[in-house]
């Protein structure tokens, strides 16, 4: 009999003041059916309206993308809010 396939995942991760509202820094979330946006993500996992705050930066591996940016299985999702400083 075949293994049942494992539930695609990615990893979510918040940082500074996102991790600190949400009460954690990273996540496993499984995909579900169909395709799946990083603004989907957001709002699955409680963390604010769609659309995004604007001022947000959303990262998928690494790289700096738009909310409507399709994931895969194994990407890993990254909010960062806006950093201030001088």
């Amino acid at each position: 009999m075949p293994a049942p396939e494992a539930t695609p995942t990615i990893t979510v991760r918040l940082f500074a003041r996102l991790r600190e509202q949400a009460g954690w820094g990273e996540r496993t979330v499984p995909l579900g059916e169909g395709v799946v946006s990083a603004a989907e993500i957001w709002e699955r996992l409680g963390l604010g309206p769609i659309p995004l705050p604007a001022p947000l930066r959303i990262a998928i591996n690494q790289q700096f993308a738009v909310a409507d940016a399709q994931l895969r299985a194994g990407d890993e999702l990254a909010f960062l809010p806006p950093i201030s400083g001088g």
